[in-house]
């Protein structure tokens, strides 16, 4: 059985070195400056929607999979650009029999998106694991060339990291699966001013409108450069999902006045251009959609636009609840509808909140629990064929939002998640394993793998002290006697204060501080041994600088105040 992992890299803001420093070097700190409860929301996908709202839990909202709703119309292919690259992709992709549904490890490269060096330690373990493929989620981190340069990372992989990074798969005989988005999520291209004009919303840049001239030139210029460097591909993840705001651009108007407002055919017009764009492109090549945008589409309109032909679906449910008749539902559906294969989509990391830091691993096993019944209901489908399951580990849930966890943040729950689908559940074998390879102690009461030694698992540790203790050490201090009584905000402003007081936690507001200043130091070689400079600059401007800054400028302040020798507070003067 081969199992996915899908790896998103984005990255942010690239911040100068020394601004990231600033954040927590000694000298700084001392210098002048002042310095998974489940939450549901209901998103309402246009008129095509309108008749069924999507109730989605917070993580399903955004990770690159939830609200396909417009589709584009069938563009025009341009037979001269299909002929030049079946010429360049000859000859065709082999034809070799799976025989056992894989298992995928998705690497979503829109964030904190792991050097290969990195990606050196972690292939030999998923593999160790039982993951037989890797999604890999380019987003801006592909080495895009010519007009399409500007889509590109500032950190973005070069040819020889893909290279590498395909050597390093084929070597420990994981499957390399390249994921590019053509419709939804395509926040990373109409972020361009270039590329405003391609905007579904004007004023978003969510999703592509199908019907600018302009736009299938564009999806054929990204998939053709990425093809070309991944020649060998026998399966090519083209996304599809949540393509927000189908339907509003004054093109696709038009068009639906003349096409009894038609939205499914919209939509699967653009797909269905695609995937023929693709097979034409590479003569072989296995397609993957994600499958939200068919949920609400009849059998027959999929029938008609034969796009059962050309790909196959991955039914994603990342809730620890997971409705397994609602995933047979689908399931028959996309039987009826003539698909030859289901793909399905876990998750491991990414999808229990927004902006989450920590790994729930509960959370998780229990949605890889109810996969596991789905995908042991499978032989009743007599007529489709289940190819594998992803387990995806979102960065973002999409372009603009923060980051979640990190990748080595998230290794004990991925271990945890691949074991159970290897052995049906986590029982005492499969911890046992999971404990053998990472060498640590799996605690799922206690949510943490104690005794940790796998690749980052200094990231892992460090991460969890920042998360446990950062906020807590500086509200503990600040909630002492001394601290409440004599060094408010109020003391502070005035310059006005008692030394003798404030000598009671002085030295230990200092030491605290030195403490963290010397684990941050520490932090910062750990996260630069794995991760791009503006991965550590957005991970500890969101989960650090503010308790940083605080506490550096309480030790400013009490240093200062001391030195006053209890004077008379400052007064300011009203009128």
């Amino acid at each position: 059985m081969y199992t996915c992992v899908h790896v998103s890299f984005k990255p942010g803001f690239i911040v100068p070195n020394k601004l990231v420093i600033a954040v927590y070097l000694p000298s700084i700190y001392s210098s002048n400056k002042g310095t998974s409860g489940k939450t549901h929301q209901t998103i309402q996908v246009s008129k095509f929607w309108a008749d069924q709202q999507l109730n989605l839990d917070e993580n399903q909202e955004d990770p690159e999979k939830n609200e396909h709703t417009d589709g584009p119309v069938v563009q025009p292919v341009d037979k001269n650009t299909i002929q030049s690259n079946q010429e360049e992709f000859e000859p065709d992709v082999s034809d070799n029999t799976q025989t056992d549904p894989l298992k995928i490890v998705h690497l979503d490269l829109k964030g904190a998106a792991p050097k290969v060096t990195y990606l050196k330690e972690i292939f030999p373990l998923l593999a160790s694991l039982g993951a037989n493929g890797i999604l890999l989620e380019y987003e801006d981190m592909f080495p895009y060339e010519g007009e399409l340069a500007i889509l590109k990372s500032s950190f973005a992989y070069s040819p020889e990291d893909i290279e590498e990074i395909k050597s390093l798969a084929k070597q420990h005989k994981l499957e390399l699966i390249p994921l590019v988005q053509v419709f939804g999520h395509m926040e990373f291209v109409l972020k361009h001013k270039k590329y405003f004009k391609l905007r579904e919303v004007e004023t978003f840049p969510n999703s592509l409108n199908p019907l600018a001239p302009e736009s299938m030139e564009l999806v054929q210029d990204m998939l053709t450069q990425v093809m070309k460097k991944h020649r060998e591909a026998r399966w090519f993840h083209i996304g599809a999902d949540e393509v927000r705001g189908l339907g509003e651009s004054e093109d696709s108007k038009r068009w639906l006045e003349t096409n009894n407002g038609d939205m499914g055919r919209l939509f699967l017009n653009h797909v269905t251009a695609v995937g023929k764009f693709m097979t034409k492109l590479k003569r072989g090549i296995k397609l993957i959609l994600w499958d939200d945008m068919f949920r609400k589409l009849s059998s027959n309109s999929i029938k008609e636009s034969g796009l059962q032909d050309l790909a196959s679906p991955m039914i994603w449910d990342y809730t620890q609840d997971l409705n397994v008749k609602e995933i047979g539902d689908y399931i028959s559906k996309y039987e009826e509808t003539g698909f030859q294969g289901v793909w399905f989509a876990s998750a491991f990391k990414g999808a229990s909140g927004i902006d989450q830091i920590w790994t729930p691993i509960n959370h998780h096993l229990n949605n890889h629990l109810q996969w596991q019944k789905v995908i042991t209901s499978m032989p009743q489908y007599k007529s489709v064929r289940f190819q594998g399951i992803a387990l995806t580990g979102w960065q973002r849930y999409e372009h603009h939002t923060v980051l979640c966890e990190l990748l080595p943040v998230a290794i004990p729950s991925l271990a945890v998640c691949l074991q159970t689908l290897k052995y049906g559940s986590f029982d005492a074998k499969a911890q046992s394993e999971v404990q053998r390879i990472l060498g640590c102690e799996i605690q799922l009461s206690n949510n943490e793998c104690k005794g940790v030694s796998f690749p980052g698992s200094d990231v892992y540790q460090m991460v969890k002290k920042i998360s446990d203790s950062l906020e807590s050490s500086v509200r503990k201090i600040m909630k002492s006697y001394h601290f409440r009584g004599s060094f408010s905000s109020y003391h502070r402003k005035h310059n006005f204060a008692n030394p003798r007081n404030l000598a009671f936690f002085k030295d230990e507001l200092k030491k605290l501080m030195d403490e963290w200043d010397s684990f941050l130091i520490t932090f910062q070689q750990v996260m630069d041994a794995i991760f791009y400079p503006d991965t550590l600059e957005e991970w500890l401007e969101e989960n650090v600088n503010e308790h940083i800054e605080r506490l550096n400028q309480m030790v400013v302040d009490v240093e200062r105040i001391i030195q006053l020798n209890g004077q008379p507070k400052a007064v300011s003067l009203v009128n």
